[in-house]
């Protein structure tokens, strides 16, 4: 095995699934590129643009597909030959694969089938997991999308899985599904499952995800909480929007910091350009007082999932 910086946040110390080197072509087309990092309990978030590899990470994980070069791990077995390994583990696709005159039931039933479950009751806590008890025997040709999704996510869920991987779980589902399918996956990383968590609606991996790992072109790109990447990206410009009673006096302050690049006022708020945020962080208490100003209200503008991908993407 490789040895790890242990300050390093693409990697977590309590590793179920280990991803080191991993390269993977298909044809002259690069996928993977050399990428390492590694998945614990709890829900991380996987981000990228269309086409970045995520989908290709995600079946590598699960077995489903070979790595080119570099091993996929979990729980210390190949999850391409071993059957406990994949007994433990299950993906939601995001592509659409089930036959429309399927019922939920029935997709539940035939994957505790395949697993080998022998609870009786597993069906039916699967599908009351995700709130589709009630319509448990209709066809899911006459489904919304959001439904047929969290009929996946029932059938994944009846083994009782340790490594959770769901692609863009919450596509197609209304804010009351989405706000379902939310507060499981928290409540099984809450339990020790690890959820990956693969999600182009950035807000929502924000409400999702303790930790996120950002693929741009195959390569993994940024990796830790959102702050984390921010702080790792300081010489980026930030936006910081200021708040207060003296807006004009505050503005004139801060124009005669270095620290400051632009300033731009709006009624009593103040839109703040620079590109040392924690040099204006210390420095903006200590002139508000001088300036006999009284502060409202500090916070960034970029500080979202979505600001920092655009950056790493562009």
């Amino acid at each position: 095995m490789t040895t790890v910086p242990a300050l390093d946040p693409a990697w977590v110390d309590d590793a179920t699934v280990v991803v080191e080197n991993v390269s993977m072509f298909f044809g002259p087309k690069v996928a993977l590129a050399e990428l390492s990092c590694s998945f614990g309990p709890g829900v991380t978030g996987l981000l990228g643009p269309n086409g970045a590899g995520k989908t290709t990470l995600m079946r590598a994980m699960t077995g489903m597909l070979p790595t080119s070069s570099g091993t996929v791990r979990v729980n210390g077995g190949d999850p391409r030959t071993d059957r406990g390994v994949q007994r433990r583990m299950a993906l939601v696709p995001e592509d659409e694969a089930v036959p429309a005159a399927l019922s939920p039931l029935g997709l539940v039933r035939y994957r505790a089938a395949l697993l080998g479950v022998t609870d009786r009751e597993a069906p039916d806590r699967a599908l009351a997991a995700v709130a589709l008890t009630d319509v448990a025997d209709r066809a899911m040709g006459t489904f919304s999308k959001g439904m047929r999704q969290r009929s996946k996510v029932a059938a994944a869920l009846v083994g009782q899985p340790s490594v959770l991987i769901l692609d863009e779980p919450l596509n197609g589902a209304d804010p009351v599904q989405r706000a379902t399918l939310i507060a499981l996956f928290l409540r099984l990383g809450d339990e020790g499952c690890t959820v990956v968590v693969s999600s182009h609606v950035l807000h929502e991996v924000e409400r999702l995800a303790s930790r996120v790992l950002i693929i741009v072109g195959g390569r993994l790109a940024a990796a830790g909480d959102r702050r984390a990447i921010r702080d790792a990206m300081a010489d980026r410009p930030r936006r910081v929007l200021v708040e207060s009673d003296k807006p004009r006096a505050l503005a004139a302050a801060l124009v005669g910091i270095e620290a400051v690049g632009a300033v731009e006022v709006d009624g009593d708020r103040i839109t703040v350009g620079t590109s040392r945020a924690g040099e204006l962080a210390v420095a903006l208490p200590a002139l508000a007082r001088e300036a006999g100003v009284r502060l409202k209200e500090v916070r960034p503008l970029d500080e979202s999932l979505e600001s920092l991908f655009r950056e790493l993407v562009r």
